[in-house]
């Protein structure tokens, strides 16, 4: 299929096409990787696309690190506190471009605590699936401190350093179609 333009409209995320992922530095020498299995975004294209907003929204019960016991505790209190905060949030504020890549700037919203962001954005191509359908890809990556927002659990080690690292890296990859305006 050809390469096509990003078309002004609202398009909707295609979750079973899409991931939003983490990793985090564990014991101090080696990262844990997860995802989460829920979650929404909308992107609105106007005419001029430096002006696009994205709103997104997690569900913080469907954290799945490929192990049940590590996942229930980071959705008990000591973490997450998903009985409380059962949903994450980010809304953009703004879009700039940086050489071939993107910087998307927004509120992330985790257990109550909001906080600016900025997200290396990768714009990976537009297409017309077998469908008719328009569809956009994006990649994104960001990194947040996790004390920052409220996910201040402290884990000493004996050796020194903790268990859980305060620096999350985030990676998104987002497929988009375009919804009939």
């Amino acid at each position: 299929m050809a390469q096509q333009e990003l078309k002004t409209g609202t398009w909707q995320i295609d979750a079973s096409h899409s991931t939003v992922g983490f990793s985090v530095r564990h014991m101090m020498v080696s990262k844990v990787r997860g995802r989460f299995e829920k979650f929404d975004a909308t992107l609105t294209v106007p005419d001029d696309p430096m002006q696009s907003s994205v709103q997104a929204t997690i569900d913080s019960t469907s954290i799945n690190t490929d192990n049940s016991d590590r996942d229930n505790h980071v959705r008990s209190a000591d973490f997450f506190d998903v009985e409380k905060h059962p949903q994450f949030s980010f809304d953009s504020t703004g879009l700039e471009a940086k050489g071939e890549e993107f910087v998307l700037k927004g509120n992330l919203s985790i257990k109550g605590n909001t906080r600016p962001v900025e997200l290396t954005l990768e714009f990976t191509g537009s297409t017309i699936d077998p469908y008719g359908l328009n569809r956009a890809g994006f990649a994104a990556t960001t990194q947040i401190s996790r004390k920052e927002f409220g996910v201040d659990i402290e884990m000493p080690m004996d050796g020194g350093g903790v268990l859980v690292g305060d620096k999350i890296t985030i990676e998104i990859d987002a497929q988009f179609t375009r919804q009939n305006d």
